[in-house]
């Protein structure tokens, strides 16, 4: 049945069928040829996976981006960042960059955060001049920021996974969000200078910044409030995302007033679509992991790594490895739920810290969201500024590598990573 289960989904990969049907119609298979189990036990596992309180959270963010999106919030968060960076060479790439960690502290989700501030920032950069391929790629690559820094969808399907605590793994992720965020303005910088683009605006003004900021007070309250609550103890994960929604629905309407009512049937069903598709691929790598484990394949597996090494650094660094190439053709919740148990057992075996190794997991497969076929940011990406996926992906390989060096950091200094953890829960 493993073997059906494996041939089935590369089969399906090849020809191109979306991630979802990869996922369930290879179980679906696996169990029809392989299995006396009963083909209901599918959907079972689907709504099983769906039917969770955690998971509720995923709607709930994705709506709240979406009125964050439309309520003006991300235009006011650029122009702050601007305020801030605009004014060194290559400044509107860092603004970018900026602008996606602010927003990657509402969304939650990559894709989102790409056509949030790229759909303002990539026309903008290439009318003063940046490369288009660049413009996008840093956009694409910045974008992925949105599922590191909390709140992060992929981080509350690894907490359901693993049973790790969402509200430790949105603290272990801030750090490291930052930190990924310095390390591509750094890059944006060199890449500028060298190209000859991107030359600066003017001079920092304090003035204009505490104007910007009192602009963006609001927005830059929500995730305040959010993690705060949550820290706090006021609230948990799940009711941390309803919150969020309540507060962007007042803000974008009451207080900035760019919200119309006219305008929240296309926001209600844009956050459907979005949700729909997270929830219909975790549900099919839910069915698809449990053959998995049926199979005892995780058994194999751990016993596999464990005659190549007993050495907790050396297991991390095939795990990224590993990551990185899953990461190229599968979707970030659907690795997460599928690979979680397989691996992180015997992480825990080798005394590795599971807030640690799911940070990893979620830092690696961000990764992937730049790199094709899969590469779901590089499509957003294409989408607003018109190029070729060839074009984007030679763009955006020095802004991988930069990403790359900061796992590796990560990875080699876990306590980045368990600082705040330790610290605040």
């Amino acid at each position: 049945m493993g073997s059906t289960l494996f041939i089935s989904f590369i089969v399906l990969i090849i020809i191109g069928a979306p991630i979802a049907i990869s996922l369930g119609l290879s179980s679906l298979v696996a169990i029809f040829t392989g299995s006396t189990v009963p083909l209901t036990l599918i959907p079972q596992r689907m709504f099983t996976a769906a039917d969770s309180f955690p998971m509720m959270a995923i709607p709930f963010f994705m709506l709240a981006g979406a009125l964050m999106e439309s309520g003006g919030i991300s235009r006011r968060l650029i122009n702050l960042a601007k305020k801030l960076v605009g004014h060194f060479t290559g400044g509107l790439a860092m603004v970018g960059v900026v602008a996606c960690m602010f927003f990657a502290a509402i969304s939650g989700s990559g894709p989102a955060t790409v056509a949030a501030i790229g759909g303002i920032m990539v026309p903008y950069m290439i009318r003063e001049g940046y490369n288009k391929s660049f413009s996008s790629a840093v956009m694409a690559i910045a974008g992925s920021i949105g599922v590191i820094i909390p709140p992060s969808i992929p981080m509350v399907t690894y907490g359901v996974s693993a049973g790790a605590s969402i509200g430790s793994m949105f603290t272990a992720g801030i750090i490291p969000g930052i930190l990924i965020g310095i390390a591509l303005m750094i890059a944006s910088y060199f890449i500028c200078k060298k190209n000859g683009y991107g030359i600066g605006e003017g001079r920092f003004s304090i003035k204009e910044f505490i104007i910007a900021l009192k602009d963006a007070f609001w927005a830059i309250l929500m995730p305040v409030i959010i993690l705060g609550g949550i820290y706090g103890g006021f609230f948990t994960p799940t009711e941390a995302a309803a919150v969020a929604v309540a507060y962007g629905f007042i803000i974008g309407f009451f207080v900035y007033k760019e919200i119309k009512l006219k305008d929240l049937k296309n926001i209600f069903l844009d956050s459907a679509v979005s949700t729909a598709t997270v929830m219909i691929i975790i549900s099919a790598a839910s069915a698809f992991g449990w053959i998995l484990t049926a199979e005892r394949i995780p058994d194999a597996v751990a016993i596999g790594f464990t005659k190549l090494t007993d050495s907790p650094i050396i297991y991390m660094l095939l795990i990224n490895l590993l990551l990185l190439i899953v990461g190229t053709f599968m979707e970030t919740n659907a690795a997460i739920i599928i690979l979680t148990p397989i691996f992180l057992p015997l992480a825990i075996r080798l005394g590795i810290d599971p807030i640690y190794f799911g940070i990893i997991m979620v830092c690696n497969l961000a990764i992937g969201m730049v790199t094709p076929p899969l590469g779901v940011n590089l499509f957003v990406a294409c989408g607003i500024s018109k190029i070729t996926i060839e074009q984007i992906t030679k763009a955006v390989i020095p802004l991988i590598l930069t990403n790359i060096a900061v796992l590796l950091l990560l990875t080699f200094v876990p306590q980045i990573i368990t600082f705040l953890p330790k610290v605040l829960m």
